[in-house]
């Protein structure tokens, strides 16, 4: 297991950067990993980060893209908007869990 430091907080990351102990996130750190991403977070983000560390929390898993927007009943395209390019491995970067399965 690796770490990194962010803000100088010293976190474990497997080696695509995603945090591997989800205690040590706070939403000072994902404001923190949204910037190292060139997205500023508002309520529309803390949405879906919130929504993902609670179902992460009851599940085991990392949501689906889907799942994330059939929940929230967030457009698909939103999503795409709010976090731009590869919107299902940033949201769970930011929400410090792990990479999604079947994400490449």
């Amino acid at each position: 297991m690796s770490t990194t430091t962010i803000d100088g907080r010293t976190i474990h990351v497997d080696q695509e950067g995603f945090l591997t102990e989800p205690a040590e996130w706070d939403e000072d750190m994902a404001r923190s990993l949204s910037a190292l991403l060139g997205i500023e977070l508002d309520e529309r983000h803390w949405k879906i980060l919130r929504f993902l560390r609670a179902d992460h929390a009851s599940t085991g898993e990392t949501p689906t893209l889907r799942r994330v927007s059939t929940s929230l009943q967030v457009p698909m395209k939103e999503l795409f908007q709010l976090f731009p390019t590869k919107p299902a491995k940033k949201m769970a970067y930011v929400a410090g869990l792990p990479k999604p399965r079947g994400c490449v």
